[in-house]
Parts: C-alpha cells; sequence; structure tokens
C-alpha cells in the first residue's frame, strides 16, 4: 500500500506543479498584454518589469492553486482509470475512500502552505508592487504621508495633512471632537502647525497651534505654544497603517487593524472578512478536490476533458458563491466568520454526499 501512496502522491505533485506553472504563465502572458501600453508609456525599464511580475507571481500563485490542484486531482484519477489501474486496485479491495486518502492529505499541506502564502508572502510581494505601480507606472498614486485623516474615537476626528516619516511628526493637524450624543455638533477643534509623539510621556505634543471651545451660543478661542495632548489612540506606526490597504497588510497585521478599528468605535467586519477569507480560501483547494476525483474516478462517457469541464463549472460555481456571500457580509447581513467560511461548508458537505453516491 505504501508504494501505491507513493506512486500516487508522485503523480499528483507533478501534475500540481505543472499546472502551476502553465497557469501562471497564461496569467502573466494575459496581464502582459493588458499593461504593455503603460509599459511603454512610461518607459518603464525592463529589470522593473521583471520586478513586478516576479512579486506578482506569488499573488497569481496563490489564485490558481485551487484550479491546479483540481487539474492534478482529476488527471492522475481519470488516467489511472483509463489505464484500468482503478479497476484492479477496486479488484484489489481498495476503496474509494482510501484511494482518495493519500490525495486529501497532500492537499490539506497544500492548503496550509496556501494559508502561508496568502497571509504573509503575498502581501509582502504586493508592497513592492504597489511601489513599482506608483513609482514607474504612475497607477493609483498617493503621495505617502499626505492627506491623512481618520476616526480616532467614536466622537472624535483626526486630520494630518503631511506626516514626515524620518521624523515621525505631523504637520499640519486638525482634531475635531463632536458631542457624543450629537455627532452633527462640533464642541471643540484643536489645530496645530506640528505634532509629534513623546515615547517617554506615551502621549503626542502639539506646536505653534490653537483651541477653539464650541456651545450653541459662543466660541473661545485660546492660542498655544506647545501643549500635550491626552487621550489620544494612535502612535506614529498606525498613522503609516492607515495608510495601507488590506492587500498589503499580513494575517497579523489584520487582525491587529481589526482591533484598532473596534477600539475606536469603527466597524471592523471588511477587516475581518479579509481576514478570514484569506484563510478560507486556502482550503478551497481540498473542497475542490473533494468534488472532482469521485467523479473522475468513475469511468463516464466523454473522457477527462468532459469531466475537468464539469468540475471546472463546479469550481466557478464555488468562487462566485464565495464573493456573493461577501458581499453581504460586507453589508452586514451575515456574521464575518460565516461569510469567510459558508461557501467552504455548504460545498463540502456537498462534496461527501458526492462521494457516498460514487460508492454505490
Amino acid at each position: 500500500m505504501k508504494i501505491l501512496d507513493r506512486y500516487l502522491i508522485k503523480q499528483f505533485i507533478q501534475t500540481t506543479l505543472f499546472g502551476l506553472l502553465a497557469f501562471t504563465m497564461i496569467f502573466v502572458v494575459i496581464d502582459m498584454m493588458e499593461n504593455l501600453d503603460d509599459f511603454i508609456d512610461q518607459n518603464v525599464p525592463s529589470e522593473m518589469i521583471l520586478q513586478y511580475y516576479l512579486v506578482f507571481m506569488p499573488e497569481i500563485i496563490r489564485l490558481v492553486i485551487p484550479v491546479a490542484v483540481l487539474l492534478a486531482g482529476l488527471f492522475t484519477a481519470g488516467k489511472m482509470s483509463t489505464l484500468n489501474e482503478l479497476t484492479a486496485m477496486k479488484a484489489g479491495g481498495i476503496s474509494l475512500y482510501r484511494f482518495i486518502a493519500p490525495f486529501i492529505i497532500v492537499t490539506f499541506f497544500i492548503s496550509l502552505l496556501s494559508v502561508y502564502v496568502g497571509g504573509y508572502l503575498v502581501p509582502m510581494a504586493n508592497k513592492h508592487k504597489v511601489f513599482i505601480e506608483q513609482t514607474y507606472m504612475k497607477k493609483g498614486i498617493v503621495y505617502f504621508g499626505s492627506n491623512i485623516f481618520f476616526q480616532d474615537t467614536k466622537s472624535r476626528i483626526v486630520t494630518i495633512s503631511y506626516y514626515d516619516l524620518s521624523n515621525e511628526q505631523a504637520h499640519q493637524v486638525s482634531i475635531q471632537e463632536f458631542n457624543p450624543s450629537d455627532k452633527t455638533k462640533l464642541i471643540k477643534r484643536t489645530d496645530a502647525f506640528r505634532m509629534k509623539y513623546d515615547s517617554t510621556k506615551s502621549l503626542w505634543t502639539l506646536m505653534n497651534g490653537t483651541v477653539r471651545d464650541i456651545t450653541d451660543s459662543t466660541e473661545v478661542m485660546e492660542r498655544f505654544i506647545q501643549i500635550d495632548f491626552a487621550g489620544l489612540n494612535f502612535k506614529p506606526e498606525d498613522v503609516i497603517k492607515k495608510q495601507r490597504k488590506p492587500e498589503e497588510m499580513s494575517l497579523a497585521e489584520l487582525s491587529d487593524f481589526a482591533d484598532e478599528q473596534r477600539r475606536t468605535g469603527n466597524d471592523p467586519t471588511s477587516i475581518l472578512i479579509e481576514y478570514q477569507s484569506r484563510i478560507a480560501y486556502a482550503f478551497a483547494s481540498l473542497v475542490v478536490v473533494l468534488f472532482g476525483l469521485p467523479i473522475s474516478a468513475n469511468r463516464r462517457r466523454g473522457g477527462l476533458a468532459i469531466q475537468f469541464g464539469i468540475n471546472l463549472l463546479i469550481t466557478f460555481i464555488y468562487l462566485v458563491f464565495m464573493k456573493v456571500s461577501q458581499a453581504f457580509g460586507k453589508n452586514g447581513v451575515l456574521d464575518p466568520l460565516i461569510t469567510a467560511w459558508m461557501a467552504n461548508f455548504i460545498f463540502l458537505a456537498a462534496a461527501v454526499i458526492n462521494i457516498k453516491r460514487s460508492i454505490k
């Protein structure tokens, strides 16, 4: 049995690697044709184009892993069925469960690897990809550290015109505080030319500004040279994080960002969905293999091509269902955990039913 397991695993891994290579190359060629005008118009150096696609590959691999694994499982099982190897195995008393077991074990480890790739390697690569797009391709340009605004608490908004990364200083700062019971009423506004974080006191120091206390009938303004502002819930590193896109954050950073959103009174739903979806998508490979193998293991008319087409359609429906459930989750209809994993649980249950039907 160990010889059989080694044979199945070898065939499965080899075909998976071939599928990853083929789909990645197709993806790169299509994307290159899309971006060709930008590369030419902006005179992007060839070494930057090479770097762009090197750092883009982790994201491509993450996206195509489920399809590559599906192809590998169907090809391996279909080939064995065509050569009557599966018939010989069944005659030898090997059940469909035992035949599927090596594929499931390998796919489980592939899914764990996908969690790491999607949760840590891809965000790290995306940072450099975004840098190349903004610097050389002039796409999605955002001047890092400028025009930052965010909600610090449920009743406080902070606006920063420019943040100096090297000196960790904010320039042209405005802190607006609203009535907690009526968010439309501004009760206090603090403006400062400069703001710097004091690590010894663990608070921000504002320099050269004004403080306005506002009531329904009066407004009292007071100038200051330097004051300490207690109660601000962010640190210098948080200012930078607030400008980063979720796709540039690792799983750990997404979790911290969601906690910060909760602390400041913001809705962390979209961040939590992104966090859970990365893990759930990594296990999509396991679901599609469980769906596809029983179909391919039983010989049907039309051959491997028809079987692959059917399973590819099922995979497409599965991915569309996942996106639709995410849309419901972001609208607050579903819990983030349920939103991310609903497609996996439903299609996993359907796959188990399919396996039982295939055995009969």
